[in-house]
This record gives C-alpha cells, sequence and structure tokens, in this order.
C-alpha cells in the first residue's frame, strides 16, 4: 500500500434529512440504492461498529488530553478544556489514534509549552485505557464473559448472513492492529475476518482505511459499485462512498445496546454520504433484503 493521509471531515450534505423507515424496522434510508448488481464485499469498521470491548474510551482520553493542557499554564478553565478536548476527540474518531495525539500536541504547543511526541502520548493513553478495559479482555479470555454481551448487537447474524450470501468480509481500524487482531481472536471474530483484518501499523501514514479499500478493489479487479461498508466513524463512510459503495451508519448507542441511535453519529454520518442509518444489526434480515433488493415494495 502507498503512503496515503486521511483527510479531515468535510461534511458534505447539509442538515441531516429525515429518510424513509423499511417497514416494521428502525432502519433508515436516507438515499435509495441503485446498484447494477449485489455487493460482493463488505468492509467493517471495529470499535463501536462491532466491538463494544473499548466502550467508554473517550472517558479516558479526554481526561488524559486535559491534563496535558492544564499543564500549559493556561488561563482556560477545567470546563473549557474538556469542551475543546472532547470536541476534536470526537471529530478525529474513525482516524488513526495518531491524529488524535498529533493534535493533542498542537494545542500544547499553541500555549506556549513543549509538548511529548504525539507517540508518547498515545501510549499513556493506550496504557490509560487497557488498565480500564482489561476485566473484559479477561473475562472474554477465560469464558467468563459471552463475545455476544461485547459487540453490538446481532453483530454475529448479519456476518454470517452475509458470508451465507458469498460475500467476502474485510475489517479496518484506527486502533492499533495487534490490539484489533487481539480482540477480534477473544471475540471469535477471526472466523469471519481470518486474514483480512487490517489496522493502524506505527509508520501511520502508510496505513488508511481508504488505503484498504483500494487494495480490495484491485485485488479483487473490481469497481466500487461491489462494495458495501459499515461503521459509526466519518473515515470508513466518506471512503466507501469515495470509492462508489454503499454506505451503512452504524449510528450505535454503545453503552446502552438496546438498538437506539445515536443522534451526533447520525447527523455527523448522514453529513458524510451515509445512505443507510442503524442503531445496531437487529434487523439485519430486513436490511439485506432491501440491499439484494428482495423487498418487493415500490420505491
Amino acid at each position: 500500500m502507498s503512503a496515503q493521509h486521511e483527510a479531515d471531515c468535510r461534511r458534505t450534505v447539509g442538515a441531516a434529512p429525515q429518510g424513509r423507515f423499511l417497514p416494521g424496522t428502525n432502519i433508515e434510508i436516507i438515499r435509495e440504492i441503485k446498484r447494477p448488481s449485489p455487493p460482493r464485499y463488505a468492509l467493517f469498521d471495529f470499535d463501536g461498529t462491532i466491538s463494544l470491548i473499548r466502550e467508554g474510551w473517550p472517558e479516558v482520553m479526554v481526561p488524559m488530553m486535559v491534563e496535558a493542557l492544564a499543564a500549559t499554564g493556561t488561563t482556560e478553565t477545567p470546563e473549557e478544556l474538556q469542551n475543546l478536548a472532547y470536541d476534536f476527540v470526537m471529530e478525529l474518531n474513525g482516524r488513526q489514534t495518531i491524529y488524535q495525539m498529533i493534535r493533542l500536541a498542537d494545542e500544547v504547543k499553541a500555549r506556549g509549552a513543549h509538548p511529548l511526541e504525539p507517540i508518547e502520548y498515545k501510549n499513556i493513553y493506550h496504557q490509560r485505557l487497557l488498565e480500564r478495559i482489561s476485566h473484559r479482555r479477561d473475562g472474554l479470555g477465560s469464558g467468563r464473559l459471552r463475545p455476544a454481551d461485547l459487540v453490538v448487537p446481532h453483530s454475529f447474524d448479519i456476518l454470517d448472513a452475509l458470508r451465507e450470501r458469498g460475500v467476502a468480509l474485510y475489517l479496518a481500524s484506527g486502533t492499533d492492529e495487534k490490539y484489533v487482531l487481539e480482540e477480534v481472536r477473544l471475540l471469535g471474530l477471526d472466523r469471519c475476518f481470518a486474514d483480512k483484518c487490517y489496522g493502524a501499523i506505527q509508520d501511520y501514514q502508510n496505513y488508511s482505511k481508504a488505503m484498504v479499500i483500494e487494495r480490495i478493489l484491485s485485488e479483487n479487479n473490481v469497481d466500487g459499485s461491489q462494495l458495501l461498508g459499515f461503521g459509526d466513524g466519518y473515515v470508513e463512510i466518506e471512503n466507501v462512498k469515495s470509492a462508489g459503495g454503499t454506505a451503512v451508519a452504524v449510528a450505535s448507542s454503545e453503552s446502552k445496546r438496546d438498538g437506539s441511535v445515536d443522534a451526533w453519529k447520525r447527523d455527523r454520518l448522514i453529513g458524510v454520504g451515509a445512505d443507510i442509518v442503524i442503531g445496531d444489526f437487529a434487523d439485519y434480515r430486513a436490511l439485506l433484503s432491501y440491499l439484494w433488493d428482495e423487498e418487493g415494495d415500490a420505491r
């Protein structure tokens, strides 16, 4: 894969429109899908789209950043720093973690202080996050926790249903690849994705979700119309749409796990071109029936 930066989020749709809902479901169709043939390849984001092992990560990252910013001697209040950090952390959500740390270093420098290297901030964050979620990882490893309890509801169902339809599954994450591979294994998802899992690498300029998409299309000699993408971050939605694919926004309410749609995610993901919005995969049969044009209703 050749070097390529991930672009900053650029809203391409104004106010998020109200779509139509498939009858009897919570599947919101923002843009009707017209495709010459059913999708053959599906790309999933990991954290928040499938895995909930890292649910609550902003509650680790944002306070760490507030500490670093407060140490600059700024006159900003803790609340102001909290709002600043939260805004840019979420604005960069979906990109590799290092980009959030680069932004933190820039903010520290802008306040007249000498920042740590972004990789040092990233290491501090990862140490704190792993401490917070160790009971989840350990619980999965020991069998005390079930994988189904730590994924977006019905994730296994839609993955199995896609495989039954002959769709090749890929996973791309902004989390470090070594952690992605560990957590994929802990959740038993390696049977679905096999060797098609990608995550952030130390040489961050030589990895992006856009590059994974390019690889999928080039290695299989297909165009973007064959691609289906699922994600809760702007990067994967924007990249799938740029490639000509169909983008499903998984606007999951991670802490509730009740299928409700997170309004902030919905607005943001529609803003970068999402075609469909769901809160989880409970209505996966209806979703796939629609995508395979088996719905039978007038469009």
